[in-house]
């Protein structure tokens, strides 16, 4: 028998834990509604001061965030950079998965968001003024029975990349009642078309300019119909964010359209990528996996040598010879990199139609050239320049650098140079020439179609890493 004092003593224990449990349980309940409020709380981040720096967040993608030889690329990275050297400061980059953005930035765990976003209703965030336009697109495989009307989504499934694409499917469903809609979370808008292209996904929809890069690297896609209107791009601030901020971010883009630099920066990331038929890029990959291994070591020893990637070199020999060392052209120039007589004596080679031999010396002659392009012109566009020299020799280019200063424009811009060369043809330009007559088109061409074939390079080949005693050679150009 327990005494009645003992009694009471369990029930209290028994009726402490219990309450203690309803605690703890009522607290998990509590918690992340208390961590909510609490990030809601977060003071907006400071409009930032000389010496310090601007937070941006992005994530993966080829126009938003990207690397190359561990060099940040992308055009909307280009762009914030720009954006805080006009601010006199420093930038950092926060990548995360795009459906987190909103979240962080509503937190204020950064300044502002660069991420290939189209405007949208609400009073959280505000939008700058829009720097590009573009649209959403259906992808299939080009197996799959084309689409001439949204009606014959009628029982599919969709699968959209990001918000802006998920959001114009969701609305497409009250026209299509039995359309079923899927958020792909990939890693990148690529890895989305890679999915089509190796029909894991059967439909997608997805930016018209991440397709325009992605027929390079998957020339099997077949696009569709577009799903709603053009829509803008902009940059995402939070709406309590510092107006300042805000502010010199419209006045920078005004300012960039207005002076050619956006021009520029679009020709950079999105001007050469129609150049190719299907089929040429189909032929160019069937070529990397059969003849690119006979002289990737080659290539590979030629980037040790100059620092030059391998992928560039192999880019612009396949461009001029088709990755054949026999080749030989009505002119006289010979070899895997289509060398002329006097380039290679200049160069010491004995044999043009030795692959090594050419491929050390097109590489050293790039490096050449380059040393000839005045230094105020940045990377990419130095080596395009020197690329285009390559094509005319460097008389013929050094004449189309006067020209366009002649003409009032910008030399040290490929975006400008690629308007000029051209003229070299037209008789009432290379007449005052000393230079005299020159295809400059062709140049044009050249520069653009290596562009792309690096491009699929980079996408395609890993990077060359050196051995520390050989020494360690970066690729030269950046994007």
């Amino acid at each position: 028998m327990i005494p009645e004092d003992r009694g009471q003593r369990t029930e209290d224990r028994k009726s402490g834990k219990e309450g203690s449990c309803r605690f703890r349980r009522m607290l998990a309940r509590l918690l992340p509604l208390l961590l909510a409020l609490s990030a809601c709380t977060e003071e907006p981040l400071p409009f930032p001061k000389a010496g310090q720096e601007i937070v941006v967040l992005t994530h993966a993608g080829p126009l938003t965030y990207d690397t190359e030889g561990g060099i940040p690329v992308g055009f909307e990275h280009d762009l914030a950079r720009m954006f805080a050297a006009e601010l006199g400061v420093s930038v950092r980059f926060v990548p995360v998965p795009r459906h987190e953005i909103r979240e962080r930035l509503a937190r204020h765990e950064a300044h502002m968001a660069a991420g290939w976003f189209s405007p949208m209703p609400g009073k959280t965030f505000v939008f700058s003024d829009p720097f590009l336009s573009t649209s959403d697109v259906l992808v299939r495989h080009e197996d799959a029975l084309p689409l001439r009307d949204l009606s014959q989504l009628q029982g599919q499934t969709v699968v959209a990349q990001g918000s802006r694409q998920y959001r114009a499917l969701r609305e497409l469903q009250q026209q299509v009642p039995n359309l079923t809609v899927r958020e792909s979370r990939a890693g990148s808008p690529l890895d989305l078309l890679a999915d089509v292209a190796s029909r894991k996904v059967e439909i997608a929809l997805v930016d018209q300019a991440i397709i325009d890069i992605g027929q390079n690297y998957y020339p099997m896609l077949q696009t569709g119909l577009e799903v709603g209107e053009a829509q803008p791009i902009a940059w995402m601030f939070p709406a309590n964010g510092d107006a300042r901020l805000y502010e010199r971010a419209q006045t920078f883009i005004r300012k960039i359209q207005e002076d050619r630099t956006l021009a520029i920066l679009r020709d950079r990331y999105l001007g050469h990528v129609e150049r190719l038929r299907p089929i040429d890029v189909t032929v160019f990959i069937g070529r990397i996996k059969i003849l690119l291994p006979k002289y990737r070591a080659l290539f590979q020893q030629a980037q040790q040598e100059t620092g030059i990637d391998w992928r560039l070199l192999a880019a612009l020999s396949y461009q001029e010879s088709h990755w054949n060392p026999l080749n030989t052209s009505p002119t006289g120039v010979r070899g895997i990199m289509m060398l002329t007589e006097d380039t290679a004596d200049r160069l010491g080679v004995s044999n043009r139609l030795d692959p090594r031999e050419s491929i050390l010396a097109g590489a050293r002659y790039v490096n050449v050239l380059k040393s000839y392009i005045p230094a105020s012109t940045p990377e990419p566009d130095r080596t395009w320049q020197a690329l285009a020299a390559y094509n005319i020799g460097p008389g013929h280019f050094n004449a189309a650098r006067r020209l366009a200063g002649r003409k009032g424009v910008n030399g040290d811009a490929w975006f400008e140079m690629k308007k000029i060369l051209p003229l070299l043809a037209r008789p009432e330009y290379y007449n005052n020439l000393k230079s005299g007559r020159a295809r400059g088109g062709e140049a044009v061409i050249l520069v653009e179609n290596v562009r792309l074939f690096y491009d699929i390079l980079l996408r395609h080949q890993p990077e060359f890493m050196e051995y520390p005693e050989i020494g360690s050679a970066a690729p030269i150009v950046k994007k």
